[in-house]
């Protein structure tokens, strides 16, 4: 029996992280899910086991750049390669004019969205290197490409984001295949937080996008493409 392929996936505990697991799981994959909350991780480690898949959960602090080197040795001491390597975990920070930006919370958003995402490749590029069908899907937003009035802390490092990927890609030449996807409005923690007066019965759920995203590792994409999920986004 062959083995299963390795996911990684951060922001598990919770939304498109979750259930990028779950369908990943059903999909085959034996899935290690990152995130800070250690309770959410049970949650979506019981609902995998539960329907028959595999997983392993690793609470972490991506801001923790020595975390995410503990991370990759414990992995790499288990596994010989990654094959798939999910970049969901993401802050919203403060939705204000850009002369409001408060330095300290832009720095932390930042740092989790575009630093720690940048330790992640570098920590994880090598058991990537050793997969014969290395993937990467980072989640991104619109606001990353079109700029917003009052998103300027996020889209900033989302911008950032979408071009570490697009770099990494270009680099990797296609032995690492790069997917930046964005989901678009999606019922989730985060887009209450950013539309607090939004109906969410009007929003596409969670799965839509890990379905999309599951869609992509089975069909293929062009490495460094920007896919929406949502037509209009």
């Amino acid at each position: 029996m062959s083995q299963a392929k390795l996911a990684l996936v951060t922001g598990a505990s919770r939304g498109i992280g979750a259930a990028t697991a779950r369908t990943l799981a059903a999909a085959g994959y034996h899935v290690v899910l990152t995130a800070r909350t250690a309770a959410g991780l049970e949650d979506v480690e019981n609902s995998i086991h539960d329907a028959g898949g595999s997983a392993t959960i690793a609470p972490l602090d991506l801001t923790d750049g020595d975390s995410i080197g503990r991370l990759a040795s414990a992995i790499s001491g288990r596994w010989d390669a990654l094959d798939l390597l999910v970049l969901n975990a993401a802050m919203l920070g403060t939705l204000t004019p850009v002369p409001h930006i408060d330095p300290k919370e832009f720095a932390k958003v930042m740092t989790l969205n575009v630093t720690a995402q940048a330790t992640m490749i570098a920590a994880f590029d090598p058991m990537l290197r050793a997969s014969k069908d290395a993937r990467v899907v980072g989640i991104t937003s619109s606001v990353g490409a079109a700029p917003r009035a009052y998103w300027g802390a996020y889209g900033a490092s989302k911008a950032a984001f979408d071009t570490l990927l697009g770099a990494y890609a270009d680099e990797t030449n296609g032995r690492i295949k790069v997917a930046i996807v964005d989901p678009g409005a999606t019922r989730t923690a985060m887009r209450a937080r950013a539309y607090p007066g939004e109906d969410p019965a009007t929003l596409k759920g969670t799965e839509v996008v890990a379905a999309r995203i599951a869609d992509l590792l089975r069909d293929g994409f062009k490495s460094g493409e920007r896919i929406c999920v949502n037509l209009d986004c």
